[in-house]
């Protein structure tokens, strides 16, 4: 036995003690051939420290051989060390046999520094240099689907899967293809892959968007199980129940879809989407108080965030809570950006208060900025009530522009001509 086998030996009874006193006499005593085989086991369980002595000892007797300093460089981008793995690649010309490897390590070392466009200018260098490797064409696709542009993606891992590879490197190309469609929103395509997956082979993301896929078609069942196989068979997934309670939402499930949420709150506490659903859906069922709870728990953990203030805010409006919203909103108005909800939201609060003047102030802010046909009917209604007719007949006048056939304001507009 060669001490390398020792080593791998030592290795797999877990003696790794007596596996590095071998793997010293390796490099001593046993064949180059032997040690490179030795080094590439070694960096494929996972002991690159061991692996990257074995190649520097051949880089050391045969320094002319690029093929040694793309696998050190290939480890040094997995430790981390950017400089020292473009040592290594800079030294290898475009007419060494390596040349080809090192244009792959250098795309790998580019993408883990997030210059993607020159990994994508290296891997298509190498694809011209072999345009029928497939490992070439796995990797451009791979770098396509991780920054997001699936829709380049997909030919490739297609013509991949066309030529009956379905795995390459451990990565299921069917499941990439399946997720390629449904992320760039061609749901019909997708599923048609993702159906293909045996549900035992589906990661947690995969299961995830085979739910999404499911819904934005309209199998609301086929999605609700989906989700639910997720929230069961991974709990912390946190993401998946607010997907299960819109589609128990969908089907009418009120309740089922609030304790959904109450859940995933349990097991994520600092979602803040998942307290305005929960908040939304309490209201819904006239569990108010709850609704207003939710938000103030979103609130707290963050004051910016102006879509809770507003979402709390007509929620308190929606309450007769006028005094409530108006002490909310006040801490607001000293922001650089107001968004102009925040008058109007106050003009309604003032109005309901009687206080006119104060009202009129932020009625008369918001109008600058909001042209809403909601707010458009509500403010000729309160100028009117305010005793401005004219403000009253503007606001009515241009709602009626692109809602002729409002019968209250059309009421309302006849009223105001005399």
């Amino acid at each position: 036995m060669t001490y390398a086998e020792k080593v791998l030996d030592e290795i797999e009874k877990g003696n790794y003690e007596e596996a590095r006193k071998h793997f010293g006499w390796s490099l001593r005593k046993d064949s180059d051939d032997m040690i490179y085989s030795l080094a590439e086991e070694l960096y494929s369980l996972g002991f690159s420290n061991m692996a990257k002595r074995a190649y520097q000892t051949l880089l050391e007797r045969y320094p002319d051989e690029d093929s040694l300093k793309t696998a050190l460089a290939d480890i040094a981008i997995s430790e981390g060390e950017d400089d020292e793995a473009l040592e290594y690649l800079s030294s290898i010309t475009p007419d060494s046999e390596a040349y080809l490897q090192a244009l792959l390590v250098s795309a790998d070392l580019y993408q883990t520094q997030g210059m993607f466009e020159v990994s994508e200018q290296k891997l298509l260098q190498a694809l011209d240099l072999a345009p029928d490797e497939e490992i070439i064409r796995f990797a451009l696709a791979e770098l396509y689907y991780n920054i997001k542009q699936y829709k380049q993606a997909i030919p490739i891992y297609l013509d991949l899967i066309k030529q009956g590879n379905f795995s390459i490197s451990q990565v299921n190309l069917v499941q990439r293809l399946g997720m390629s469609y449904a992320l760039s929103g061609q749901f019909e395509k997708a599923l048609a892959y993702l159906e293909q997956i045996h549900s035992e082979e589906r990661d947690d993301d995969t299961q995830f968007q085979l739910g999404i896929t499911q819904y934005e078609l309209g199998h609301i069942e086929d999605a609700i199980s989906s989700f639910e196989k997720l929230r069961d068979t991974s709990p912390d997934y946190a993401t998946t129940y607010s997907y299960l309670a819109v589609a128990y939402e969908k089907e009418g499930q009120l309740q089922k879809a609030l304790t959904t949420l109450q859940e995933g709150i349990a097991v994520d506490e600092y979602n803040i989407k998942l307290y305005q659903k929960a908040s939304e859906l309490a209201a819904k069922l006239g569990q108010r108080d709850e609704a207003e709870r939710y938000l103030l728990i979103a609130l707290d953990q963050e004051p910016d965030n102006l879509t809770i203030v507003i979402m709390l805010s007509n929620l308190l409006i929606e309450c007769g809570k006028f005094e409530q919203n108006i002490e909310l909103l006040t801490d607001y108005l000293d922001q650089d950006e107001i968004d102009p909800q925040l008058y109007w939201n106050l003009g309604r609060s003032y109005a309901n208060l009687d206080n006119y003047d104060d009202a009129i102030k932020y009625y008369d802010a918001a109008s600058e900025q909001i042209s809403s046909l909601e707010f458009l009917k509500d403010a000729a209604i309160f100028y009117r009530n305010a005793g401005d007719r004219q403000k009253a007949k503007m606001f009515v006048d241009e709602y009626l522009v692109s809602q002729p056939n409002d019968s209250e304001m059309l009421e309302l507009q006849d009223e105001l001509l005399y």
